[in-house]
């Protein structure tokens, strides 16, 4: 279990230091030019995944996100105390790798963020973005690692474009980030709203997959 939950934490760490770090770079060097910053943000996400995905799904299965292991308990592939274990790990390392990502940067290591991220707009895009994260992993499994590797991290860079919340998809993630006052940030009154979307988005989600999983087992074969 030890080695699991270990990957899972600094897994989900260095996620975040890719999100909130490139964020505070982005920023920096965009001379305001928030397109700019914007992707910057999104192709290093992107790429930080795809290595990160690589790197500990023969480990853990490189959830990094609540709601993937919800998925896994679901599919009876992830035992309950296991998950749990998963759950603890993912939301300790987010919070880590913000602080992680402020330290490499020489600012406090946790505060509030003041972006405000509210709307009907935002929850929508909230709940499309997790709703599509969770397909691409479920679709895109039967090829083998690199592929849904790769396909997880092309998803959320586009998803970053296409989506009004610019795709936070995880409730570790979101809960970290609104202790980051950057780029990457969302303020804490928000979280709420964005945490409920992402479960909504879930909840589609994983319906869908039990829906169709007839066709999706023989286009496997």
């Amino acid at each position: 279990m030890l080695p699991r939950l270990a990957a899972e934490f600094v897994g989900t760490a260095l996620l975040l230091a890719v999100v909130v770090g490139s964020g505070i770079m982005g920023e920096r060097l965009a001379n305001g030019n928030t397109a700019i910053a914007l992707l910057a943000n999104s192709l290093a996400t992107g790429g930080g995944l795809f290595v990160l995905i690589l790197t500990f799904a023969p480990v853990s299965g490189a959830h990094f996100n609540p709601l993937v292991t919800a998925g896994a308990v679901l599919d009876r592939a992830l035992p309950i105390r296991l998950a749990a274990g998963y759950l603890a790990a993912q939301l300790g390392g987010a919070l880590c790798g913000a602080a992680l990502a402020h330290a490499m940067f020489e600012a406090p290591l946790w505060a509030a963020s003041a972006t405000a991220r509210t709307g009907a707009g935002q929850l929508i895009a909230e709940a499309v973005a997790t709703f599509g994260l969770l397909l691409t992993l479920r679709g895109t499994a039967r090829y083998g690692t690199p592929v849904l590797a790769a396909a997880v991290g092309t998803f959320i860079a586009a998803a970053y474009w296409f989506t009004a919340s610019t795709s936070f998809a995880n409730p570790a993630v979101t809960v970290a980030r609104a202790l980051t006052p950057t780029f990457a940030g969302i303020r804490p009154d928000d979280v709420a709203g964005f945490l409920a979307a992402q479960c909504v988005g879930a909840a589609l989600a994983f319906a869908y997959v039990r829906l169709h999983a007839d066709v999706w087992s023989e286009s496997s074969r």
